[in-house]
């Protein structure tokens, strides 16, 4: 079931397969994703709700897509109090992580006497945030999204969720949204959703930007719509890697590498190690914390450790972390003996959780860093959304006359070099109108 792979036994095409997960598969949407987004281009809103219909609620009309008042006050009343102290705790800590990412609105530094350069930062102007749904509930993808472009100052914020067949949106996730200050949500999923975002309908504004985890169908969508929108990062199917040793606790490692196997039967959980022993026990422990799970969940776990998953045996803690940095995981647990001595040298990863204490589960719900990560190797150029996401930068600069004087021969000699003549000619001639 939990299959064991030993890496020096690999053959580049099996080691190639094993770093490229489910992505590989993306390839198989991108027809469908294509005719969609040709119509909805074609025929706006018309095309839309077709395809809302179709994938999300067969009742639906125009007027019934954006969440109302009435909607976010009935989730309120729906919502058991415990659930609601989760999100709050949840909101609290997520929402200080990303307070402190802030950076200054306007720095300057004196780079020469005279010459001042520096930025200005300021949100961007309208965002688009989509929520998946599938078979679950995802309050915490609301608030790792929502938080974050609240806190950035983004004028402008919708949030696209698929809605039940009955044309209801999951309702911890609009108490979650409410609570981060979001409230126009709108009931759509999957491509149809990508597609209104990014170029717009009379009913679902255009944005500036999209981000959110998606299937392989929504990802599709964003492949083929950049440059048309900032899609933000790649955020497709689930993947962990569990990195340890020989003293890592068994049973610790094989609940945990079913966290992210039982998001979907296209999820990578890995775990990586150098001791055969603990691998052995790893896999006699599997199948009971698997029974306890739903069969759904479970068939996910099987199908994802089956295709895209299972065990990694190196031949070091060194050749590990090589493997890992290599794979570039979206999430990393990290359960050697001492996981801040291996801090250093793990490279490329969209978060580090360390030690048995710190399951990815605290990082996906409340720990307070983002748990949006880039997924199939992305890790490699992608970091975890962040308020950084939701801001530009405008460079800024000041000169003196002295600091002029400074800087007017090497611009004219660069000018000419380059064969810009007006260039040049702005600064040979500017002494003339100077005071």
């Amino acid at each position: 079931m939990v299959r064991v792979l030993r890496l020096a036994n690999l053959t580049a095409t099996e080691l190639s397969k094993l770093k490229r997960r489910s992505e590989a598969d993306i390839g198989d949407a991108l027809s469908v994703a294509q005719e969609v987004i040709g119509h909805i281009q074609q025929r706006g809103d018309e095309a839309l709700l077709e395809y809302v219909r179709k994938f999300d609620c067969p009742t639906a009309t125009l007027e019934t897509l954006k969440v109302t008042e009435a909607e976010f006050a009935e989730a309120h009343k729906s919502i058991d109090p415990a659930i609601q102290a989760a999100i709050h705790q949840a909101h609290q800590n997520i929402r200080a992580v990303h307070e402190r990412q802030m950076p200054e609105q306007v720095t300057m530094a004196e780079v020469e006497p005279g010459v001042f350069a520096g930025e200005k930062v300021t949100a961007i102007e309208s965002a688009g945030l989509y929520v998946p749904r599938g078979k679950g509930a995802f309050p915490s993808v609301m608030l790792m999204l929502a938080v974050p472009a609240t806190v950035a100052g983004v004028k402008r914020i919708l949030v696209c969720t698929p809605p039940d067949k009955a044309g209801h949106v999951e309702p911890a996730s609009l108490v979650a949204a409410q609570l981060a200050g979001v409230k126009d949500i709108y009931k759509l999923g999957g491509i149809q959703a990508i597609t209104a975002m990014a170029l717009g309908t009379p009913t679902v504004p255009k944005v500036s930007k999209i981000t959110g985890p998606c299937n392989t169908y929504g990802s599709a969508a964003k492949r083929l719509l950049f440059g048309k929108v900032d899609v933000g990062l790649p955020a497709g199917p689930s993947e962990s890697v569990i990195l340890a040793d020989q003293h890592t606790n068994p049973h610790i490692a094989a609940m945990d590498l079913l966290i992210e196997a039982e998001h979907g039967p296209d999820s990578a959980a890995v775990l990586v190690t150098h001791s055969a022993e603990l691998a052995e026990k790893v896999v006699a422990l599997i199948p009971e914390y698997l029974k306890d799970l739903p069969q759904w969940r479970r068939d996910f776990c099987e199908t994802g450790l089956a295709n895209y998953g299972g065990i990694v045996l190196t031949d070091s803690l060194e050749q590990s972390i090589e493997f890992v940095n290599e794979y570039a995981p979206e999430h990393l647990e990290v359960l050697v003996k001492d996981p801040w001595s291996v801090l250093g040298a793990l490279e490329h990863v969209g978060e580090i959780l360390l030690g048995e204490n710190t399951p990815i589960t605290l990082g996906n719900y409340c720990l307070g860093v983002n748990a949006i990560l880039p997924t199939g190797g992305f890790a490699k150029s992608f970091s975890a959304v962040s308020v950084h996401d939701f801001l530009k930068r405008t460079g800024i600069g000041y000169v003196t006359r002295s600091g002029f004087d400074r800087l007017k021969h090497t611009a004219q000699t660069l000018a000419e070099y380059e064969g810009f003549p007006a260039h040049a000619q702005a600064v040979k001639k500017r002494e003339a109108f100077l005071d």
